[in-house]
């Protein structure tokens, strides 16, 4: 994803903005400031983006979508507050109210590379990177399999690093709601990834690390 471009395009006056008299356009004070928390925080939104459409071109769209919502809705955010997950709460109405229902294609694992997730190899070793590339697929393989509901909350706690509190107001649900959900999630996430560990011959099939 070309970074620069999509900040460009949400910041540049375009139809839908000169056709909606009830938006004016941000004072320079104002603007600067938002391309400058935009920027920051461009690689987050895409990756989360990309965990929930489950495509690049879908993901692509919903963070031109949320940017453009953002900027609109700009002089109601609060300085001083937690910028990304007031974007995040603005991106999860969005795919919610629409991009779910309108999705372009199925979701499939496979047209999502990891490294775009914000999962980049750590190894200098060719065969720990080859080892690293197949283990980070398969963590996302089993990601992109959870019910909507789950895949959300592991994206925004752990994926994304956003608190207890910051998650229940984006989803709108009750702390108590949240870490439940988080707890099952990541039994989900984990039995699915036992098994993977059994097929590499990390375990032993009484779940003894090999």
């Amino acid at each position: 994803m070309t970074t620069c471009l999509a900040v460009d395009a949400v910041t540049q006056t375009g139809p839908l903005e000169r056709d909606d008299a009830r938006l004016r356009p941000l004072e320079p004070q104002k603007r600067d400031e938002f391309e400058r928390l935009a920027m920051e925080h461009l690689d987050a939104a895409y990756s989360g983006a990309l965990r929930l459409a489950g495509n690049p071109t879908d993901a692509e769209d919903l963070v031109q979508d949320t940017f453009f919502r953002a900027m609109r809705a700009f002089r109601r955010f609060l300085p001083g507050t937690n910028f990304k997950a007031w974007l995040f709460r603005i991106m999860m109405n969005l795919y919610i109210n629409d991009y779910r229902r309108r999705a372009r294609r199925p979701r499939r694992a496979e047209d999502v590379d990891p490294s775009d997730l914000g999962w980049a190899g750590l190894a200098a070793d060719p065969e720990a990177c080859a080892l690293q590339q197949i283990e980070a697929d398969y963590l996302h393989n089993a990601i992109a399999r959870l019910p909507d509901k789950f895949r959300m909350v592991i994206m925004l706690a752990d994926e994304q690093g956003l608190s207890y509190e910051e998650i229940a107001r984006i989803m709108r649900s009750p702390v108590g709601t949240v870490r439940s959900r988080l707890h099952r999630s990541r039994r989900m996430l984990a039995h699915r990834l036992r098994g993977y560990a059994r097929e590499a011959g990390h375990l032993s099939p009484a779940g003894i690390t090999t």
